[in-house]
């Protein structure tokens, strides 16, 4: 189903349109929708030695007053994220539902949560992953290095960590290439929906109507891709409703495509601004894992995550009221010295130890392999192909930033040709 070509407004062709200024990007998603911070983590230790879990009165969504605690330690987030039953989801739902729909997996209670989970992960399989970073991710990782790769220099978040990521969800979903710079811009509309809730929420029903056509084809005639996978889902009789379909198919654009762009980005950055790091990973691929898992910890994509107490509770001898929310800070979490020494430095050496970037208990990230392994092979193909990959030291000064959302705006490049 594709695009319709006569909507002027369709950029259909990839020579008539550049996504990334077509959104706006630099703007949107380093401030708006990121919050505008270059380095959270001195707070966040402050907060960790003086208010573990942090009462304040905050404006919600819709503009709701409520209680609201936040958590910053690595104990405290963890324990509020594997007990779900005590710190539910609801307040998940009710922001994202109203543009994903009611029943977003992320949104969900046991044992609702464990029916749609189990039904979802049929399309995550290994024997998937394996054929994605075959068939999929590496060429559409070559492809936008092949444009690049003659001019000696590049700013990757542009060219690079912008784009891979959802022409890789396209790709997984099955959908035909002509329709995939729509589909971007439909994506990033949906993504951007906080700062701008009137084309968010279009974009949302323009994703909707899509994949009900794609959907009606995939069950008349599967094929390989997850779409196929999660409308002919059965597990014990159960399958999946179209409006838990559709959900779960929206969802995956900021799960997908966002986080892994910025995560990528920062393991590029972690990389090109510890030179010697990356030369030793350079010259020993079997540091890899240890390299994106470190990376994922230092500067994961994402700093919180919403819970509401669902009873009366107290957590790290705070009491917690009914109905208030939850803010779990694993971006804090994961800089805890009381788990690491030397938290906020990158390095990829140090002991491992698992962080909480994902999640924990039963809502753990489902796509968590697929964004490994994205990463993976986009450091991995970047230090094959562009040789002596370097930061453009007249480069705008490349960092990481952003309150709620991490990563670099910028990353201008060197290398030889």
């Amino acid at each position: 189903m594709s695009a319709d070509p006569s909507d002027p407004s369709d950029p259909s062709d990839p020579s008539e349109i550049d996504p990334y200024d077509s959104f706006d990007a630099s703007r949107q998603f380093a401030g708006t929708v990121a919050g505008d911070s270059r380095d959270p983590y001195p707070k966040f230790a402050a907060k960790r030695r003086d208010t573990p879990v942090e009462r304040s009165t905050d404006k919600m969504w819709g503009n709701i007053e409520r209680d609201a605690y936040w958590v910053y330690t690595y104990d405290g987030v963890s324990k509020a994220f594997r007990d779900d039953a005590t710190f539910s989801s609801i307040a998940i739902r009710e922001l994202m539902g109203l543009y994903m729909g009611p029943n977003i997996i992320v949104g969900l209670d046991e044992p609702e949560h464990r029916r749609h989970r189990n039904l979802v992960a049929q399309a995550f399989r290994q024997k998937s992953l394996a054929h994605w970073e075959t068939d999929l991710v590496r060429p559409v990782i070559d492809e936008l290095i092949d444009r690049i790769r003659t001019r000696g220099s590049a700013e990757l978040v542009r060219d690079f960590t912008y784009r891979f990521p959802i022409q890789v969800i396209a790709e997984i979903l099955g959908l035909p290439r002509e329709d995939h710079l729509t589909f971007h811009r439909w994506a990033m509309q949906l993504i951007n929906v906080a700062a701008d809730p009137e084309n968010g929420i279009a974009a949302s029903e323009a994703l909707r109507e899509y994949f009900m056509g794609v959907c009606e084809q995939r069950r008349a005639e599967p094929r390989n891709d997850v779409i196929s996978d999660v409308v002919h889902a059965e597990l014990d009789g159960e399958t999946l409703d179209e409006d838990e379909i559709l959900s779960f198919l929206r969802l995956l654009l900021p799960a997908g495509a966002e986080t892994t762009y910025r995560a990528t980005g920062n393991f590029i950055y972690g990389l090109l601004s510890h030179p010697d790091q990356m030369e030793a990973l350079r010259k020993d691929r079997s540091l890899m894992q240890q390299a994106v898992e470190e990376t994922i910890r230092w500067e994961p994509p994402l700093l919180i995550t919403a819970r509401r107490s669902a009873c009366d509770t107290e957590l790290l001898g705070v009491e917690i009221p009914e109905g208030s929310e939850v803010i779990l800070c694993s971006g804090s979490a994961n800089h805890d010295e009381t788990r690491w020494d030397d938290a906020d430095d990158f390095d990829i050496f140090r002991e491992q130890k698992p962080h909480i970037a994902f999640g924990a208990g039963v809502h753990m990230c489902i796509g968590m392999h697929l964004a490994r392994m994205e990463m993976r092979v986009a450091v991995d193909r970047l230090l094959d192909r562009l040789p002596d990959l370097r930061l453009d030291p007249d480069g705008n000064d490349p960092h990481i930033h952003g309150q709620n959302f991490r990563s670099p705006t910028s990353l201008p490049v060197l290398f030889e040709t």
